[in-house]
């Protein structure tokens, strides 16, 4: 009886132990609440840009973000919107993204985002202007990795993006 006992419990250590080892190592998979709230954020900043107005756009991002933009640090997210992009939009009269296309993985409190798109940015005429400026036309891709914060909201910790002027097709 001893020895029955003494099996069953051995047996059952080693089952929990098997079980806990494989919880350890196998990624925690997100939900597809969690895919669509990503998706979310990114499509709100994404809207703000299309506005051209950054107004609240800071909370889509956490406080110690950081932005890279084609090849260059822009430090957080407030220093970019207030130094870089917002000055910047000031000079747009339209932006535009299409051909938009995001995937998204979650991995428990991260998500790691990559989107691609097409945009096109028409400029202001200024008063020395006899005829419009031509559109400047991009094709970009941008990477992000997201956390979901104490409060339970998913925010941009990181961003990069790059663009280029698209080429020809063939």
């Amino acid at each position: 009886m001893k020895n029955r006992f003494a099996f069953a419990a051995l047996l059952a250590l080693l089952t929990l132990t098997a079980a806990t080892a494989q919880a350890q190592t196998a990624p925690a998979a997100g939900s597809a609440a969690d895919e669509a709230a990503v998706k979310m954020v990114l499509t709100k900043y994404q809207q703000a840009v299309q506005k051209l107005d950054t107004t609240g756009t800071h909370r889509l991002f956490a406080p110690n973000s950081q932005v890279f933009e084609s090849g260059g640090v822009e430090g957080t997210y407030r220093h970019y919107a207030e130094h870089h992009l917002g000055p910047e939009l000031k000079e747009f009269s339209a932006f535009t993204f299409s051909d938009y296309k995001a995937a998204v993985q979650v991995d428990g409190p991260y998500a790691f985002a990559t989107e691609t798109y097409t945009y096109t940015i028409n400029l202001k005429n200024g008063p020395q202007d006899k005829q419009a400026k031509a559109p400047v036309v991009r094709r970009g891709v941008a990477t992000s990795v997201l956390r979901k914060n104490a409060a339970g909201q998913w925010q941009i910790m990181s961003t990069h993006s790059s663009a280029r002027t698209p080429r020809p097709k063939k």
